[in-house]
């Protein structure tokens, strides 16, 4: 809820995502749903076009304002930083190198007024990988781009939900190549990434982690696999040392419920698959995927563009709405610390 103390502060910034994808769609019913409830009401980074077609879809009536850096933001409307006029001829579902070339825009703009202090933080919805390489850019996603414009070494992808947290040592790599990038000084660098993370923008005091094997029953004594023994052992005694509560490792097919179950307020997943599965399991509709390690905040929703049903009414906020909420409390546990 609005206070005076937050109208001081910046507002948060939402990025549309691709043009043709849910991202739309989603902001205006989160908007719409939100009412009075928002900590501050954010700001929509894209195309007031493209919102006014999608609203208009929708039966929509919520107000479109021009947003520009440094005014306040108007509650109960749509605040927008409009850095595209991509037209009425636009196909729901449809990605072009146009619609990749703006999605990247607002994603650079974006960062640049976070980190400017113009915005608060910064919550993305989704864009398409192929898309956004048909637009000009080389990176495969937000994580990898937004390291690059902060300028982040060590960063990392955090899946958050309110019943399980998972970060993964490896994340967009062939399965095979999976084993060659679990090595000791990998897995402990996720440890310590992921316990600042709990005990800075979470505000964790002690965070409990555990580490997944990678084998089946985390290689049975190495009868399914030695990277257990000769790698990850060491990674968590390693990890222990540095002042970190952490154990493992964990068969993969009990390690997920422990956590789920309170036991550990994060698991160190080995690879993709391994941590999103059981995550989107329990959180596939308020699951949010956030970025650590960088000097701004950064939260996402963890779906796609879902393209099959883009225009038509049928995508849900709540990911969105559970993004926003998170940042809201990253922004507020990092202003406690300065």
């Amino acid at each position: 809820m609005q206070t005076p103390d937050n109208e001081k502060l910046p507002p948060l910034g939402i990025t549309m995502g691709c043009p043709v994808g849910i991202g739309p769609e989603i902001i205006l019913r989160f908007l719409t749903q939100a009412g009075t409830q928002l900590v501050r009401w954010p700001v929509v980074i894209g195309d007031a076009g493209v919102l006014r077609r999608c609203a208009a879809t929708l039966g929509v009536t919520l107000r479109v304002v021009d947003w520009q850096p440094g005014a306040p933001c108007q509650p109960q409307a749509l605040n927008v930083l409009s850095l595209s006029d991509l037209g009425d001829t636009l196909v729901w579902g449809k990605p072009t190198g146009e619609t990749g070339r703006a999605m990247g825009g607002y994603i650079e703009e974006a960062a640049r007024l976070v980190r400017q202090g113009q915005l608060a933080g910064l919550v993305t919805c989704p864009i398409s990988k192929a898309a956004l390489k048909a637009g000009g850019y080389r990176f495969p996603g937000h994580t990898e781009m937004l390291a690059e414009l902060c300028q982040a070494k060590d960063f990392a992808m955090m899946m958050a939900g309110a019943r399980l947290r998972v970060t993964l040592v490896s994340i967009h790599q062939p399965l095979a190549e999976v084993p060659a990038a679990i090595t000791l000084e990998s897995v402990l660098r996720m440890i310590t990434i992921t316990g600042r993370a709990l005990r800075d923008d979470f505000g964790v005091r002690e965070p409990r982690l555990a580490v997944a094997g990678l084998n089946p029953h985390a290689g049975e004594e190495g009868m399914f696999g030695d990277e257990e023994q000769r790698v990850i052992v060491p990674a968590v005694v390693a990890g222990h040392r540095a002042g970190w509560l952490v154990e493992g490792p964990f068969p993969p097919d009990t390690v997920f419920h422990k956590a789920a179950a309170g036991q550990f307020d994060a698991v160190v997943a080995m690879y993709h698959d391994q941590g999103l599965i059981p995550f989107k399991l329990l959180h596939f509709s308020d699951g949010v995927n956030v970025t650590l390690g960088l000097p701004m905040v950064r939260t996402s929703v963890d779906h796609g563009t879902a393209y099959d049903i883009a225009g038509q009414g049928l995508a849900d906020p709540a990911s969105l709405a559970a993004a926003v909420s998170l940042a809201e409390a990253i922004v507020a546990n990092r202003k406690r610390q300065q």
